[in-house]
């Protein structure tokens, strides 16, 4: 019997197509609006917390994998090697996992429901996933028009983050809500710079993009504002007692961001040397956001 072995381009196809690092987008609001709940109640509902994290992988894969099933239809993704339907050649199938990622989250949620007796984190994880659909789901793909980051702000920051932190309050807070601006515009940033080196096939599909909007040298020279605003406004809500001051330990992502501004700033008109400015810009979000939640534990 022989096996098939996988050609190394091959294995990073699959790598790509997968997005291992990507998934600290679904992590981070839900780390961080448990760390402002264990702040404010000194304590941690533990089975929630690792069920929800599941939950909101198996969402960020759901709506991953049905991104690449709406996109083979409208045939942006035609010189994507690393799109699953490309891949596999199977539309169906990649729509099928989608779907079962989607309900097995679903169970998942309704099961903190169920400990909690209250649909609350249900209701508004459902608006979550509501506002990823308009984001590329027909007949709507609000992400054509360049809406994709007002509806990524929204849904991984103000409403995943203040989902998180009800499911261990079952309580609302300023704090949680300030501080899910700080989660919302580096995942919105990481949104943002996946457009780059896409602009050709953007513009072929019909797809206004911001960068489409704006062109690649106004969009890297916005950057740099986008990625201070994280840092400056974490510094001003430490400032008026709003966050402790131990959340300044964020600032340990102000490396990455001046790593991905230079990069951009230098690559923005080059699509295959800019191509990796998203990865830069999770590291960002992954640390910033990361150092931002111990912040919380720790005061």
């Amino acid at each position: 019997m022989t096996t098939e072995l996988i050609t190394p381009s091959k294995h990073k196809l699959w790598l790509a197509a997968i997005k291992p690092p990507m998934y600290s987008v679904a992590i981070m609001p839900i780390w961080v609006g448990t760390a402002v709940a264990i702040f404010e109640t000194s304590s941690i509902h533990w089975t929630v917390f690792t069920t929800f994290i599941t939950a909101a992988v198996l969402i960020l894969a759901w709506e991953n994998l049905l991104n690449d099933v709406f996109d083979s239809e409208t045939g942006i993704d035609t010189n994507k090697h690393h799109s699953l339907v490309n891949l596999t050649g199977n539309k169906l199938l990649i729509q099928t996992l989608g779907n079962s990622c989607l309900v097995l989250a679903i169970l998942g949620l309704l099961a903190i429901c169920w400990w909690q007796k209250d649909l609350t984190v249900l209701g508004i994880i459902l608006l979550c996933c509501g506002l990823g659909y308009l984001y590329q789901g027909p007949p709507f793909r609000l992400g054509y028009q360049g809406l994709g980051e007002f509806l990524c702000f929204f849904a991984f920051g103000p409403l995943g983050v203040s989902a998180a932190y009800y499911s261990q309050t079952q309580s609302w807070s300023w704090v949680c809500l300030a501080t899910s601006i700080l989660v919302a515009i580096p995942i919105t940033i990481v949104l943002f710079c996946s457009h780059f080196h896409q602009v050709n096939d953007d513009i072929a599909a019909g797809k206004k993009s911001p960068i489409v909007r704006l062109g690649t040298e106004r969009g890297a020279k916005l950057l740099p504002w986008f990625c201070g605003s994280i840092f400056v406004l974490t510094g001003g809500f430490v400032l008026l007692g709003i966050l402790p001051i131990w959340t300044l330990l964020s600032f340990v992502g102000i490396p990455s961001a001046i790593k991905l501004c230079r990069h951009v700033s230098q690559y923005h008109n080059q699509p295959h040397l800019v191509n990796n400015c998203k990865f830069i810009a999770i590291s960002l979000q992954f640390w910033s956001s990361l150092l931002l939640g111990v912040g919380f534990i720790l005061a």
